[in-house]
Parts: C-alpha cells; sequence; structure tokens
C-alpha cells in the first residue's frame, strides 16, 4: 500500500493529500471492511463481515493491493466466494483458450481480407457432414469451428460468457457476441416439395458461437456519397415509353407524393393550364374506351392473370423439428 502512494506510479488519484496534506487510503471504503482489512496484517486472514457482500470486500481488496483467494478470505457465503474464485479463474482459463484456439482464426480470417471473425465451438465427437449439392443455406460456410469439448463446457455457462466477453473486450475487440446458437451437422433426408424441387432437412445441435470485430471504420464502410453516384434509371414512365429524352419533357403537374413506379400509371404530359385543357383527361379516356374495348378486356384478364401467378399452395407436410 506504501509502494503504491509513494512508487513511480502517483498519477492516481488517491496517491494525492488533500486540502490538509493527509493521504486519503481507504476513499470508498466502509469502517467495517476497513476494519476486516486491518486484521489481514495481524492473522493473515481477512473474515467477511455479516452484512458485507463479497463484490464489495472484493473490490476493497484490490484496490488495497490484497491477494483475493481462499487462502486470505473466509466467508461463510460460500457461494458468493465461489462465484468471485469462478470469475478470476474464467478469466485466466479463457486468456489461454484465446491464445492457443480463438487467435489462430482470427488471423486466418485476418489475412483473407476479412475483418471479423464468426467462431462456433463444436465438441470432439461432433461431425459436420454437408451435402455439396445442397448445402445449408444460412450462411455457416463463413464460420470458423473449433473441434474443443473443454471449450464447448466452458462456454456452458452464462457467467463464463460474461467473462470471456469482458476479456474480448479489454483486448480491443469490437461487436463482441458470445452465445448458443444452433448449427447443422449432417444431413438426415431429403423432402419433395411440390413441384418436384427438393428440400434438404439437417441435424441441428446447439453449440457455442463468438462473433468479434476488429474493423477500425464500420460507421464509414457502408456509409454511400450520393454525390458520386450517377443514376441510369428512368423516373418517368411515360418518356420511357416515348423513348423521348427526360430533359425534353415539359411536366406542369407539381410532384406528389413519391411512390414505387411500378404502381403508378402512364399518364399523358399536358401542354398548358388554361381552361380549355381541363377535360383532357376525361375525353382522353373516353376515346381510349370507344377506339379499344378489345384491349381493355385484355388488360383486365392480364390483371386477373398477374394475380393468380402470385398464389402458393400451403406446405401438405408439417415442418420437421429438427428444422
Amino acid at each position: 500500500m506504501l509502494g503504491r502512494m509513494f512508487g513511480s506510479g502517483r498519477d492516481n488519484n488517491f496517491t494525492r493529500p488533500n486540502e490538509k496534506g493527509e493521504f486519503e487510503v481507504a476513499d470508498g471504503i466502509s469502517s467495517t471492511v476497513f476494519r476486516a482489512i486491518l486484521d489481514y496484517y495481524r492473522s493473515g486472514i481477512i473474515r467477511c463481515p455479516d452484512g458485507v457482500s463479497i463484490p464489495e470486500l472484493r473490490e476493497a481488496c484490490d484496490y488495497l493491493c490484497i491477494s483475493f483467494s481462499y487462502s486470505t478470505i473466509k466467508c461463510r457465503d460460500l457461494s458468493a466466494l465461489m462465484h468471485e474464485l469462478s470469475n478470476d479463474g474464467a478469466r485466466r482459463q479463457f486468456e489461454c483458450y484465446l491464445e492457443e484456439m480463438v487467435l489462430p482464426l482470427m488471423v486466418a480470417s485476418a489475412q483473407s481480407g476479412e475483418r471479423e471473425c464468426h467462431v462456433v465451438v463444436l465438441t470432439d465427437d461432433d461431425v459436420v457432414d454437408w451435402d455439396e449439392e445442397y448445402p445449408p443455406q444460412m450462411g455457416e460456410e463463413y464460420s470458423q469451428i473449433i473441434y474443443s469439448t473443454k471449450l464447448y463446457r466452458f462456454f456452458k455457462y452464462i457467467e463464463n460468457r460474461d467473462v470471456a466477453k469482458s476479456v474480448l473486450k479489454d483486448r480491443g475487440l469490437k461487436k463482441i457476441r458470445l452465445g448458443i446458437e444452433g448449427y447443422p451437422t449432417y444431413k438426415e433426408k431429403v423432402k419433395r416439395r411440390p413441384g418436384g424441387r427438393p428440400e434438404v432437412i439437417y441435424n441441428y445441435v446447439q453449440r457455442p458461437f463468438i462473433r468479434m470485430s476488429w474493423e477500425k471504420e464500420e460507421g464509414k464502410s457502408r456509409h454511400v456519397d450520393f454525390q458520386c453516384v450517377k443514376s441510369k434509371s428512368t423516373t418517368n414512365l411515360a418518356a420511357a415509353a416515348a423513348d423521348i429524352p427526360q430533359d425534353q419533357l415539359v411536366v406542369l403537374q407539381p410532384p406528389g407524393p413519391q411512390v414505387d413506379e411500378l404502381d403508378t400509371l402512364p399518364q399523358q404530359p399536358t401542354v398548358g393550364p388554361g381552361p380549355e385543357n381541363h377535360l383532357g383527361p376525361q375525353l382522353l379516356q373516353h376515346q381510349q374506351a370507344q377506339d379499344s374495348p378489345g384491349q381493355a378486356g385484355q388488360n383486365q384478364s392480364h390483371s386477373s392473370y398477374n394475380q393468380n401467378t402470385y398464389h402458393y399452395d400451403p406446405d401438405p407436410d408439417d415442418p420437421s423439428p429438427s428444422a
């Protein structure tokens, strides 16, 4: 404690004297906890007082550079003590797993130009056998696989996943996700759907996964500067039908709300706003109805045909539970 106060690392706030020239070495530590810590210098053992939580005692020990272990801490709540000790052990264990198993896969992804990595942890007994003609359609081909039953058992506990996420965050990685997801291992059977289209059903197992990123400019990668993109699409259907240049059209009506151009009907451009043009649309519709009544029937039948093309038959078979 004196070494931290008067050593080289004097940039900490608690190593600076206050306005009275005093060093506050127990700032934020209650008198009950500080009295229990003083027993460590007499007997080498800290007995957690009643009403004091283990995280509070652990924070005080870290502040005063006292080793927090089963040989120095005696507590009645063994569950809380084992939880803190498990967190320490999980942090040390995952740092070893990170260097031995995860980091080589991250390097392989980085060497191929990727800036993120998705790792799936399988057991030593898992077998992955995909159909080459009908592989899974969920993007699993971009996943890295680790065959390790020890790492699988490590990620089985949610507390260990929280510790691993904290370690990855301390190492500078971003967009970290850890959890359990279904992963396809082998093909179970092939079903024939209506129309003869095959459907491959895979066997899925619940396995841990890690997803992380080391991309520096993730906000700029998806940015598109629309000033540098020249649009080649024609937004006026009348110009497209007549093959007239866009700059030669005269449109006097104000633009309406933006809708899908496939949902709008082509309109004939008007010449002027005079009174003689008010009846233009009505006369045009009446003339079209008189000139081509057969064409209207063809359009009506064509419209009903388009509606029928979007009808799908329900699946007669129940979905597989494994899918």
